[in-house]
């Protein structure tokens, strides 16, 4: 299946149709010539608007974390593939979780399409745990601190949300070390 016929697949399928009727399509960046995947939780409200993956406060954290611009970031070297490709909406306490069946029914037909990916960051704890399982560490925090036991094929982040900013400032160490770490394999896979 090519790219267009995937589209179509996840557009034409009906736990979709709110999505779909709203002529929103599903929200990814996949490039057959990309090197670097990002995968992440779901688009936000705002994304789902511009219909531009990271298209918000996030998205330039993620671009500052990784040390490359917009231009870069939105290029075929990169692919984006979220865990739900839709805005899954507002819950109690924020988004509501990414919808399952979409990275199980999904992920495997658009990986296939991404021959030359060097290393998948994983953004955030349901990437995590779907990509890592039971490999992960027993939260995200220590699966973070632990990244380098990932590579060379994934590297496990948190979120860039705003909403983090919190763990951010518990945890020093991520500006300290990861973050350098993680620039540097971008600067050199690409």
């Amino acid at each position: 299946m090519n790219l267009d016929e995937i589209t179509s697949q996840i557009m034409a399928d009906e736990r979709n149709r709110s999505y779909t009727e709203r002529g929103i399509p599903p929200i990814f960046q996949i490039h057959e010539k990309a090197r670097i995947l990002l995968i992440g939780q779901a688009p936000g409200k705002k994304v789902e608007q511009s219909l531009i993956p990271f298209h918000d406060q996030s998205g330039n954290t993620l671009m500052q974390w990784m040390g490359i611009d917009p231009e870069t970031f939105y290029s075929d070297q990169i692919a984006i593939m979220p865990m739900d490709f839709y805005y899954p909406g507002k819950g109690k306490t924020g988004d509501l979780p990414p919808r399952a069946f979409m990275a199980q029914e999904y992920h495997e037909k658009l990986l296939r399409l991404m021959p030359d990916i060097q290393v998948t960051i994983l953004i955030g704890s349901y990437s995590i745990r779907y990509y890592l399982g039971k490999c992960a560490k027993r939260n995200l925090t220590e699966t973070v601190r632990n990244y380098a036991e990932y590579l060379p094929d994934f590297f496990p982040i948190v979120h860039p949300s705003p909403l983090n900013v919190r763990w951010q400032k518990n945890n020093p160490w991520f500006y300290a070390e990861v973050v350098p770490e993680l620039q540097k394999i971008v600067s050199k896979v690409l």
